[in-house]
């Protein structure tokens, strides 16, 4: 990519932030630049460019054939009217949600426009809950917290089970098996129903602040809590984004992407940009997981995307194919404008492997690598790194609209939002509403940050870990779990796949290891002195016992997603590893030590 491009301010804002200092050490970063208007609600988008674009590509995904199905934006339109229409002569409850419980899909996504085209909010949720366990207890609270007025999945022999011994009183729809499960209806059918005034009659009585979806915090159980996401927030926080990625405005975003729409990423910050400006998503079949990452690597080499979003696991994934296959890599990077990380920290070493790929694939012109961070409950984008990085760790600055404080917790500094498009409460919750303001009205975000350089503080916010997360050592030495787990994968790469830190109420950090697909060919006994070797050089590059680990066990098991282990967005849920593997840990406490125990060299 040119370096004009990083330059040009219509393409890309220049990083700019105003510093507001307070007396007890806090102090709030802020955009200068006003956020300007925003849409009213989301279907707006679709209005809009069913309307100026009409023949332009709007979604795809594979059929049964291993074809592209795919809609324009017209069709697109057409489909969710009749959806629409058909949600009101059903004449659901009021007040009561649509719920989605299967995997990204385009039945799905009609079924999530459609709902919001009339006001219904819709809440998807983890198809993990259904199709990784036979335990339905989890889905079965989820259903009652939630109370849907209609829920759908794709496939009644797999999701047939846990919807009908859940007890709810809703309408029941698939897409494929609905004649074989008593009162349900068939998807095809909604399609089926011609729209009438009544669609855009609902459309025009939406208000901004009228709930567009429900999204389920990570790690919910039972009893989760449901964060409301209006139409407002989402459509303020894509003007917020396309007055950072100004070039969005010239060149319609073509993605291919597989990240959950029970997430905020998936569901709201990439879905959301490209029906922002009439861009072309792809549906990825594929997954971080092995044998599902090739279905991947086969989208992105054919559609060619300009803009690919993945959680470091996914990238990590993929990169073994594209460091070995260079025509595999030429046709995947053959478009990319931007590579961009989220969900969890890039560890430096991923970072370096990518750019390498891509210096080779594209040496005339690279692509950017950014990111960006969030929560569920600012849907979701608080920062963005709108300029040229040269390593992983630093988030960007606030977009404009937003307020980011910076508040003295212990060793770090806490961050906590305010802004238009931080969520109004936690719904039917209030008790856990107030629990999630100060009395400013900032959201407690949980994370912690700090200035890249000081003095300079367009320079970006570093993320400095989860505050909850750290822990002190009965030493008295604060470990920044998140700082050092990065430390940990690079150091290793690419021999782990990722890292859980151990220590509290301890004298020593230990970490437990989850060996990468590679680091499984090798023999035990190599694997274990590698892994000794690069622990060893990381405890010599000083830091003190907060910057290194004196002993490391690798994990024979890989994580269970079942367990809570890993979320289906890829990463490692560190407090259900710790839990769950108790004997592990204790192992690495142990006198003596057994033969699984690594000791640096």
């Amino acid at each position: 990519m040119p370096t004009s491009f990083f330059d040009d301010p219509e393409a890309l804002a220049p990083p700019r932030a105003v510093r507001i200092a307070f007396d007890d050490g806090s102090f709030v970063l802020r955009s200068p630049e006003p956020l300007k208007p925003y849409a009213r609600c989301v279907g707006e988008w679709i209005e809009r460019w069913a309307a100026e674009t009409p023949e332009a590509p709007a979604v795809a995904e594979r059929d049964d054939s291993g074809d592209w199905r795919r809609l324009n934006w017209r069709e697109l339109r057409r489909a969710v009217g009749a959806v629409a229409q058909s949600l009101l002569g059903l004449k659901l409850p009021p007040q009561r949600p649509v719920v989605v419980l299967s995997d990204n899909g385009l039945d799905h996504l009609l079924l999530m426009l459609a709902a919001m085209h009339v006001g219904r909010p819709v809440c998807t949720v983890s198809s993990a809950y259904c199709r990784l366990t036979q335990d339905y207890s989890k889905i079965h609270g989820i259903l009652a917290t939630l109370g849907p007025a209609l829920v759908y999945a794709s496939d009644a022999k797999v999701y047939g089970p846990p919807i009908d011994s859940a007890g709810i009183d809703a309408v029941v729809v698939f897409s494929q098996g609905a004649d074989g499960f008593p009162g349900a209806i068939s998807f095809d059918s909604l399609l089926r129903t011609a729209e009438s005034p009544a669609v855009m009659k609902a459309f025009e009585a939406l208000l901004p602040d009228d709930p567009a979806k429900y999204l389920l915090t990570s790690g919910s159980t039972g009893h989760p809590k449901v964060v409301i996401n209006t139409h407002r927030m989402l459509c303020a926080n894509m003007q917020m984004m396309a007055q950072v990625w100004r070039f969005l405005e010239r060149e319609k975003p073509v993605i291919v992407d597989w990240l959950p729409w029970s997430h905020t990423f998936g569901g709201n910050h990439n879905l959301d940009l490209v029906l922002r400006h009439g861009g072309t998503l792809y549906i990825d079949e594929g997954r971080p997981a092995p044998g599902l990452v090739d279905k991947t690597l086969r989208n992105l080499r054919e559609v060619q995307p300009t803009l690919w979003f993945n959680v470091p696991r996914g990238f990590e994934m993929a990169l073994p194919a594209l460091e070995a296959d260079e025509a595999l890599a030429r046709e995947v990077f053959a478009r990319l404008r931007m590579v961009f990380y989220a969900g969890a920290a890039l560890p430096q070493a991923t970072w370096e492997r990518l750019a390498a790929v891509a210096r080779r694939a594209r040496p005339q012109a690279p692509a950017w690598f950014t990111t960006s961070w969030g929560a569920t409950e600012t849907s979701p984008a608080i920062t963005s790194a709108h300029w040229q990085l040269d390593r992983a760790g630093n988030i960007g600055l606030p977009l404009p609209g937003l307020e980011l404080k910076f508040i003295p917790n212990g060793q770090k500094l806490e961050l906590r939002v305010r802004g238009v498009t931080v969520f109004p409460g936690y719904r039917n919750a209030p008790h856990l509403t107030a629990q999630a303001f100060d009395e400013e009205g900032y959201y407690r975000i949980g994370d912690a940050g700090l200035i890249a350089d000081p003095a300079r503080p367009e320079s970006g916010v570093v993320f400095d870990g989860r505050v909850a997360e750290d822990f002190k050592l009965t030493t008295g030495t604060w470990v920044s779990v998140g700082t050092l787990r990065i430390r940990i994968i690079s150091a290793l790469a690419p021999l782990a796949q990722d890292v859980v830190i151990t220590g509290h109420d301890r004298s020593e950090a230990c970490a437990l290891v989850f060996p990468s697909p590679q680091a499984r060919e090798l023999p035990t006994a190599e694997l274990q002195q590698r892994i000794a070797a690069a622990l060893g050089v990381l405890r010599r590059e000083g830091g003190g016992s907060s910057m290194a680990v004196v002993r490391a066990r690798l994990l024979a098991e890989p994580p269970s997603a079942d367990a809570g282990e890993i979320t289906d967005k890829g990463y490692i849920n560190q407090r259900a590893v710790l839990q769950r593997r108790a004997a592990e840990v204790e192992a690495l406490y142990a006198s003596p030590y057994d033969a699984g125990v690594i000791i640096p060299s």
